[in-house]
């Protein structure tokens, strides 16, 4: 293919994902969904092998990447089918997050994979929202291995019935707003299949347009990483703890620069832990493939062929490499985040004017809700402060790194739930100072208007934000019920009329009075 056609086919390929992010939010009735945006859609080749995604969340991205390949193999695919899988250790990331994987097929060929993932606030754990101070997989929720949601064009009634937290004897459960949302990703993943399909008959040789795609990608990374100093390169951080009493657990990284290759040792990381910031090696993988994006440039296809000059290893039972049935359900959202920020460190020290500060570090985890008849599941994560960076200041109140979504309108929040917002207003003076200042934080106040039970899991309360060049760090985040300062992972119980304050974390500052960084 020519440099045009194939930036023709790799626009067009992406055109489907947004198409299917599109058809997802549309068919979705949750607001985790629909507003904030919490999902992914992609297209992999029949190997497994990403081709393309659209501009959604890089958690989801990167650990369906490294695990898609062992997910589909082996499995006889047939027109009309549907794979269904949210367990961490089987290709998922933690058990909110559910995937939905559909075959595509020219005549009787198989060809690709179109794919969706989401975040659902019920996944029927033992706490409202899904996403519990745990110490054990199974209090998460259910865990899905991969099975058939349709098998040939039919739904599995049973299992449908199952995933909607129902009996498994009846029929389709059509309207269970929690099956919804299941339904809404099935469509998306046939929509993207229609059209891949569509493709296929326009592009005389898909497979060969899929390869030549990769092996650009696969360029363009190794002349990244190439321009880059060999060297090693090392970085450590912590988290602040695992809501079971263990505090300060490293995470290490030596970055080794090769000439074109990229390797990564988490060696040094602290074993896996009671609590639930535990993760499965593709969540690891997904944050340092993200880092390595993130210094490409923005025209270079997101595919498999970019993570092919990138190798890393975690050892086996620790932090980023656990063994079942260790609780995961932080370890998607708090540790990702945190493994971004030993990556980035450790690739300062190899080009430190195209690396910022740290950002947040954290997605400040807020799940709610009540049992009973009227009862009600909400999740959201907040925003924070950006690092500050050679080129500026870091942004104020974003979403950073490994989350991509929205925030709840306060428009959608209090029309579903029963909470009142009484602010929600920047953190100012939050971010790091410097030459250029870290973004600022934000703070939300809920007041409830009933009694639920709540669910904190945030990071950076005790460690900051850390800023570079000598830039000051930001600040650290702080949660609030009543006015008592809370530990950053929790669970307690809320009544009418208590308030909930959480304040997030800004961005480090980046050059000190002296810096000649300009």
């Amino acid at each position: 293919m020519n440099p045009v056609q194939l930036s023709i086919f790799a626009n067009r390929l992406s055109g489907i994902c947004d198409e299917m992010g599109a058809v997802l939010r549309l068919s979705a009735l949750s607001p985790n969904i629909k507003d904030r945006l919490d999902f992914s859609c992609a297209i992999f080749d029949a190997q497994g092998r990403l081709c393309a995604q659209a501009a959604h969340i890089p958690v989801h991205l990167g650990s369906m990447a490294y695990a898609m390949a062992d997910l589909v193999s082996g499995r006889d695919w047939q027109p009309g089918d549907l794979l269904v899988v949210n367990d961490p250790y089987l290709g998922g990331t933690h058990l909110p997050d559910v995937t939905v994987v559909g075959p595509v097929f020219q005549a009787s060929t198989l060809i690709g994979f179109a794919v969706t993932r989401a975040h659902h606030a019920n996944i029927g754990a033992h706490s409202p929202g899904s996403m519990p101070v745990s110490t054990h997989l199974e209090e998460e929720g259910i865990v899905i291995a991969p099975s058939w949601l349709k098998r040939g064009g039919q739904w599995q009634v049973p299992l449908c019935r199952h995933l909607a937290g129902l009996d498994e004897s009846g029929g389709l459960p059509v309207e269970n707003r929690r099956f919804a949302d299941f339904v809404a990703q099935a469509s998306a993943c046939e929509a993207g299949a229609r059209r891949l399909a569509e493709l296929a008959e326009q592009q005389p040789d898909l497979v060969a347009a899929f390869d030549a795609l990769n092996a650009y990608g696969e360029k363009r990374a190794r002349a990244r990483i190439a321009a880059l100093p060999d060297g090693c390169y090392r970085f450590r951080d912590y988290m602040d703890d695992d809501g079971q009493g263990q505090q300060d657990i490293v995470i290490a990284v030596t970055l080794t620069i090769a000439g074109e290759q990229a390797s990564l040792d988490f060696s040094g990381t602290a074993d896996q832990v009671a609590g639930n910031i535990n993760c499965p090696l593709s969540v690891a993988a997904a944050a340092a493939y993200y880092c390595f994006r993130c210094l490409m440039d923005d025209d270079v296809p997101a595919c498999d062929g970019l993570f092919r000059p990138i190798s890393l290893f975690a050892p086996h039972g620790s932090l980023l490499n656990a063994r079942r049935p260790s609780a995961v359900a932080a370890g998607n959202v708090e540790t990702s985040s945190r493994v971004v920020d030993v990556v980035l460190g450790a690739l300062a020290q190899a080009a430190p004017q195209a690396i910022p500060a740290a950002s947040q570090g954290t997605m400040n985890n807020v799940a709610m809700g009540a049992a009973g008849e009227d009862g009600w599941d909400y999740y959201e994560t907040m925003a924070g402060g950006t690092g500050a960076h050679a080129g500026g200041p870091g942004l104020s109140a974003v979403h950073s790194h490994m989350t991509n979504t929205l925030n709840t309108p306060i428009e959608s929040l209090e029309s579903h739930y029963p909470l009142r917002v009484h602010r929600y207003q920047l953190r100012r003076g939050s971010g790091g100072e410097g030459q250029f200042a870290g973004g600022d934080g934000l703070v939300r106040e809920l007041e409830f208007l009933g009694d639920a039970q709540v669910t904190l899991l945030t990071e950076r309360r005790l460690h900051a934000p850390w800023g570079l060049a000598g830039g000051q760090d930001g600040a650290e985040g702080e949660n609030r019920h009543n006015g008592e300062l809370l530990s950053p992972k929790t669970s307690f119980s809320a009544r009418a009329g208590d308030r909930l304050v959480v304040a997030s974390p800004g961005g480090g500052g980046y050059c000190d009075t002296e810096c000649k960084c300009k």
